[in-house]
């Protein structure tokens, strides 16, 4: 009930809506009761009392009743198809607002499958107990009472009663299926989440699946997760199969009941025909909303399970200082970087920074090198503050980290990693994201400076080509630059670099280089880098190993000091001066 409780916190929001569809359906339900009327009034008075003049007049009526019935029906659905959409944007609205504020270590056990199910098909679901299960329910529950009433009114009380006689059995079948559905929907959700993320993974390593021949595997794995589903939702059915035939039978029984007696009495003729016909309708409007209850039991128990699902997101924690802004201080940060005693662990057994230091001076490069699980990556995502470091203080312009807010502090950091995100929109809009406002001729200048200006201009749409998923259209090194033609736009005082030139070939890699090294003009860079050409020339070279900086200083100052550095050089993790090399993923990371 808690979680219904919570959406319909969102119903409130809409109160005309929710009343004028209420009304509506209100309204339309009290007319059914009309035409049993007019149709007793026809056989009795019209047809067995002989009074054919009336016999318009009552069709009249009828017909306008109807005719209301379904005015009401089709404003009805206008206004609760409105407010059905408003509901759902405002939920999935605020579910992807939680989502985005949520940390990193959170995304890094969740599968995205399974999050976009939840935003897509939970939310709708989520939503259609509410807004149906309420103008449903309330229009079926006044139904049944007003056609009761009218039972009661055109009939002895005993047949009434006779009409009646199933409803204990009608409740408690409900009861009993409510009571046992949640764990059958619940597992139904879980397994179409679990599908979905196989889907999504398919889906997005369909390169990879291609690569290594692995088709009929991944068949075969997609196939057992849709067969879980399979297995869940014909669980639920089963259940369904029995309980809707058992109600519909108890309904049946009143029926028969009332046929029964009710045609005894007009044998005995204590009962008119034109009575009886009228019994039996009302009869039928009488277990027509019933049928609809139960069907809405259904949906409530989907939509409980549904529902858990949504909420269990929104009760995550939000990550501090989620809310990003731009720097409300309006004061403009140089670059100076330093980070004090700090220590990290993902896990608390396993540290990965311990009681580092390092200090990086306003326009300085700073290069990284270090074996793979030396904690490089680690070191400038606690910058961007991806992370949250344990113990220590990080500084920016001798201000404390923690101080900025995350919007001000994340618009001055600039990132260029080996695998550039391009989201599927075309160039123009990749590029925005450096600058929202930036104009073509800015975005052009950008591009010329990253050497991917000439590629733009050979294409048809230039800067509105679209780039496809991922940036699929693009190879690796126009990806690359386009990254970094991107982050020349936000113009960042900060600028990290995450072996952005690793992966490509010796020409891309010098129109790469020639790049970056305008975009590092007079920025603090973090450099994490196999290659010399990117590490030779920084103003500190830092050695991580095992999470601790072991050796520091120039590129020739290492080299004379014989240590990790230098066996890295001897061992070809560099090139020649005058070559670059393919790195030994075994020696670095």
């Amino acid at each position: 009930m808690e979680t219904f409780i919570r959406v319909f916190k969102y119903v409130r929001r809409y109160p005309w809506l929710a009343a004028g569809t209420l009304a509506s359906a209100v309204l339309g339900a009290l007319l059914v009761i009309v035409f049993p009327q007019v149709t007793r009034h026809i056989i009795n008075d019209v047809i067995e009392g002989h009074h054919p003049g009336q016999l318009w007049k009552w069709i009249y009526i009828g017909a306008g009743a109807f005719f209301l019935q379904n005015l009401f029906n089709a404003l009805r659905i206008f206004l609760n198809n409105h407010f059905e959409q408003k509901v759902i944007f405002d939920l999935r609205s605020d579910l992807y607002s939680h989502i985005q504020q949520l940390p990193l270590t959170w995304f890094d056990s969740r599968s995205t499958g399974d999050l976009m199910t939840r935003v897509l098909e939970d939310v709708t679901a989520v939503e259609r107990v509410l807004i149906d299960g309420i103008e449903q329910g309330v229009v079926a529950v006044i139904q049944v009472l007003v056609v009761s009433r009218m039972l009661f009114v055109w009939t002895s009380p005993a047949l009434a009663l006779l009409a009646l006689a199933p409803l204990p059995l009608l409740a408690g079948g409900a009861l009993t299926y409510t009571l046992t559905a949640h764990k059958r929907y619940r597992l139904q959700r879980r397994a179409s989440s679990a599908m979905n993320s196989v889907l999504h993974d398919n889906l997005a390593g369909i390169r990879q699946i291609k690569t290594y021949v692995r088709e009929k595997e991944e068949h075969e794995r997609f196939n057992q997760n849709s067969n879980e589903l399979r297995t869940a939702t014909l669980t639920v059915m089963k259940a369904w199969a029995i309980y809707s035939p058992s109600m519909d039978f108890f309904a049946s029984c009143g029926r028969v009941l009332v046929i029964g007696f009710g045609g005894s009495a007009v044998l005995a003729g204590t009962m008119k025909i034109g009575d009886l016909v009228a019994v039996l309708m009302l009869v039928e409007f009488l277990y027509n909303p019933i049928g609809r209850l139960h069907q809405l039991n259904q949906l409530f128990q989907a939509g409980r399970a549904a529902g858990e699902r949504v909420f269990e997101i929104m009760d995550e924690k939000v990550e501090p200082g989620s809310v990003f802004v731009k720097d409300e201080t309006g004061v403009k940060i140089e670059g100076d970087v330093r980070f004090q005693n700090i220590s990290f662990a993902y896990d608390e057994k396993i540290p990965v920074l311990r009681n580092l230091n390092l200090h990086a001076r306003p326009g300085e490069t700073v290069a990284l090198v270090g074996s793979t699980g030396a904690g490089k990556t680690t070191l400038v995502n606690l910058l961007s503050r991806f992370y949250e470091y344990d113990s220590g203080t990080i500084f920016i312009d001798g201000k404390p980290l923690r101080d900025f807010s995350k919007g001000a502090l994340r618009t001055a950091i600039g990132m260029v990693t080996q695998e550039s995100f391009l989201f599927n929109g075309t160039i123009r809009d990749n590029l925005r994201l450096g600058k929202p406002d930036a104009t073509d001729a800015e975005m052009l200048a950008a591009a010329g400076a990253a050497n991917v200006r000439g590629l733009i201009e050979k294409l048809p749409l230039g800067l509105d080509s679209v780039v496809g998923e991922r940036g699929v259209k693009l190879s690796v090194g126009e990806k690359q630059r386009v990254s970094i033609a991107r982050a020349l736009l936000k113009d960042p005082p900060i600028l990290i670099l995450d072996e952005a030139t690793a992966s490509v070939d010796t020409e891309t890699e010098r129109l790469i280089q020639e790049a970056l090294d305008r975009l590092m003009l007079q920025r603090t860079s973090f450099v994490i880098a196999h290659r010399l050409s990117t590490v030779r020339h920084a103003d500190q070279i830092l050695v991580l190993d095992r999470g601790r900086i072991v050796e520091r200083g120039t590129h020739d100052e290492l080299l004379a000091l014989g240590g990790i550095y230098a066996r890295l050089c001897e061992n070809s993790f560099f090139a020649r001066p005058d070559e670059v090399a393919v790195p030994d993923v075994t020696q670095v990371g």
